[in-house]
């Protein structure tokens, strides 16, 4: 078995509680503990996550030429993920400020910088590709010249398109287009989480739709089964904040499902996964490692 290709956005992420939303004004808060700096990032996310599960990874990104950007480098190495293809090639590098209530209600706020209109060297990307039996393509511009690339390799793409409401959506057309497995959140749906999968099966063909449903779970919609599967949400530890949970919930559906080759068990694990997820502030905090969402998942099961 290769490794799994994870391309897609690194960024400087601080988390700020407060008491609730909307927001009351005060000149001074004084929030011990209530305040956490971290490297995150849909990509850096699920590079990690996957990391952390055992799949052996290779992330690709952009981050800048900046303080910031050496944070992140010398986060990846301590996290046991290699730098090789994180590449500093920008000015300065992408960060975020997320807002979250004691309901784990969030607020993102993202200064993406200019790395949308980045480019990734393609013969770096091509080295990077060798042997890899799978793709995450995350919905990040730099991704999208390497999705024909991938599916002419017949390298099975997975990637997240988050909130979205339309299929002619002109920003994630190719992203779904090129998916053989994809994710995306009901918030923005205009029909029935149901209708959306038949819909993408009928438009794209697309074998795994999952669509997460927030605190009524995730739709698991499968082609070739004809199968369309709710699942509901589980509880395994008080939430903090629901920032990355989606990223938590695709990035364990692609490990277990690339373990097993079974969709529904693959579901059933990310799900375990994200909600463990749930109890940390920071996107990319919160992770089990495999022996430990076994344990967690086998004691849901026979408590």
């Amino acid at each position: 078995m290769g490794d799994v290709l994870v391309m897609g956005l690194i960024n400087l992420e601080t988390t700020l509680r407060v008491e609730r939303f909307p927001i009351d004004y005060t000149p001074v808060r004084y929030l011990f503990g209530g305040i956490q700096t971290r490297v995150a990032g849909v990509g850096y996310n699920v590079a990690k996550a996957l990391t952390t599960l055992g799949t052996r990874t290779r992330f690709l990104s952009l981050v800048g030429r900046d303080l910031s950007g050496a944070q992140a480098l010398a986060q990846l190495r301590a996290d046991g993920l290699s730098a090789d293809y994180v590449l500093a090639e920008l000015d300065e590098t992408a960060c975020s400020v997320i807002l979250y209530d004691g309901q784990g209600r969030r607020q993102v706020n993202v200064d993406l910088k200019d790395v949308q209109e980045q480019t990734y060297p393609a013969a770096v990307f091509e080295q990077a590709a060798e042997d890899a039996d799978l793709a995450v393509l995350c919905n990040v511009n730099f991704s999208r010249p390497f999705l024909e690339l991938m599916r002419a390799r017949d390298v099975p793409i997975a990637t997240d398109v988050h909130a979205i409401s339309s299929l002619d959506d002109d920003y994630n057309q190719d992203f779904m287009r090129a998916a053989s497995i994809l994710f995306l959140s009901d918030e923005n749906l205009p029909c029935s989480p149901e209708e959306w999968v038949r819909a993408v099966w009928d438009r794209f063909g697309t074998p795994i739709v999952v669509v997460g449903l927030g605190a009524q779970g995730a739709l698991l919609g499968v082609r070739d089964d004809d199968l369309l599967t709710r699942l509901p949400a589980v509880t395994t530890r008080p939430i903090v904040s629901t920032i990355g949970a989606g990223d938590a919930l695709f990035s364990c559906f692609v490990h277990v499902y690339r373990e097993t080759d079974d969709p529904y068990t693959a579901l059933e694990r990310a799900m375990v996964f994200a909600s463990y997820k749930l109890g940390a502030a920071s996107s990319s905090d919160g992770f089990l490692s495999a022996a430990e969402l076994e344990r967690l998942a086998e004691s849901l099961m026979t408590g």
